[in-house]
């Protein structure tokens, strides 16, 4: 027990560095220019089978080009991947991104909104191969030139329309 305590303070200051370190990297990691991701869309990318590889890799490509990327899900997200309900916790864990950093709307509510107006308030751009057609008049400025990416994969390897 006395070793416990002997340890304490030096595990208290572990502690402290190690929060400090993380909390020098998110705010490094902020001034990156986002990207958010339609999750919903991307885990189609492969076949039209829905798969989160897809999600991960490209959030691994956008990593490594110097963006900082968010996904945002429908709902039904977690059931057409593995049969139940799965929350930002569950997905942002098995893409390997910070919960927040991964949002799945709430059961009867439309990704698409939220999406477009995260990607407005963050001026942030959008991969996605939805056109957001429905959207177009409450969202002009998130679907002109430029604000979206397309993707998808050609010959079995991943492709973007970042320029």
């Amino acid at each position: 027990m006395d070793l416990f305590f002997e340890s304490l303070p030096f595990l208290l200051g572990l502690a402290l560095v190690y929060s400090i370190l993380e909390l020098r990297r998110w705010r490094r990691d902020r001034k990156r220019p986002t990207i958010l991701i339609d999750g919903s869309n991307v885990m189609h990318w492969r076949d039209n089978t829905p798969a989160l590889e897809p999600v991960v890799e490209l959030v691994a490509r956008l990593q490594a080009a110097g963006f900082r990327a968010g996904v945002v899900f429908d709902a039904n997200a977690g059931y057409k991947l593995g049969g139940r309900y799965q929350d930002d916790a569950v997905l942002a864990r098995r893409i390997g991104l910070p919960k927040a950093q991964v949002l799945v709307v709430p059961k009867g509510q439309p990704a698409d909104p939220t999406l477009l107006a995260a990607a407005q308030d963050m001026g942030a751009r959008i991969v996605s191969n939805d056109r957001f057609r429905d959207w177009a008049e409450a969202f002009p400025d998130q679907l002109s030139p430029g604000k979206l990416i397309r993707g998808g994969y050609r010959n079995g390897a991943l492709w973007l329309d970042l320029d």
